[in-house]
């Protein structure tokens, strides 16, 4: 059993990565740990950079990870996960979308987005573990292209010593009841992913 674990979840606006963030924190409970988390939106409706720290432990103070100590950082969006790298610790895990959202820097500046190899060659620097999953393709074979979070949270679930049904459980809880169904096959399309 997971005696304690610091999570960080970063993406852009719209991929559901807040969504994603409060199921996590309810897992942690679900599990019988104290879970806290804190969460920066900013302009996240612009398609801007969210970031949420999710801790679980059997007494959590302060509900932001500390600079280099997270355990699994969650990241919905290709570049994020390279912004974001040294919040991990050394050999952290990465569970990473292959998507790529383009930010404004490069669609209207100077900027260039890197080249997928080279992002992933950065996350193998420090990472133990990198898992690439292609979420949004998945999301959209599950029925809908806004599961693309329950796709995320399914990859993490397989790699944490906790039941895969506690997972699903807080999904179809946070989810209207129409959706229960797509959500259902995410999860599992999710899971068959991180394994493969």
């Amino acid at each position: 059993m997971i005696d304690q674990m610091n999570f960080l979840f970063v993406g852009v606006g719209g991929q559901g990565v807040l969504t994603a963030s409060d199921i996590a924190a309810q897992v942690g409970l679900d599990l019988g740990l104290d879970a806290k988390k804190s969460e920066v939106h900013g302009f996240a409706q612009r398609g801007g950079v969210v970031e949420s720290h999710i801790r679980w432990a059997p007494s959590v103070g302060s509900p932001t990870c500390e600079y280099g100590t997270v355990d699994v950082l969650m990241s919905f969006e290709l570049l994020e996960a390279a912004r974001w790298l040294d919040w991990l610790r050394p050999g952290g895990t990465v569970i990473v979308n292959r998507q790529q959202i383009t930010p404004m820097s490069a669609s209207v500046g100077n900027a260039v987005y890197p080249p997928e190899e080279e992002i992933l060659a950065a996350l193998r620097t420090r990472a133990g573990r990198v898992i690439v999953v292609d979420a949004l393709p998945l999301a959209e074979q599950a029925g809908n292209s806004r599961t693309v979070n329950t796709i995320m949270l399914a990859a993490l679930s397989t790699l944490l010593d906790t039941d895969p049904a506690v997972w699903e459980t807080a999904i179809l809880q946070r989810v209207p009841d129409k959706y229960n169904e797509v959500n259902r096959v995410a999860f599992r399309l999710g899971q068959e992913a991180a394994r493969a």
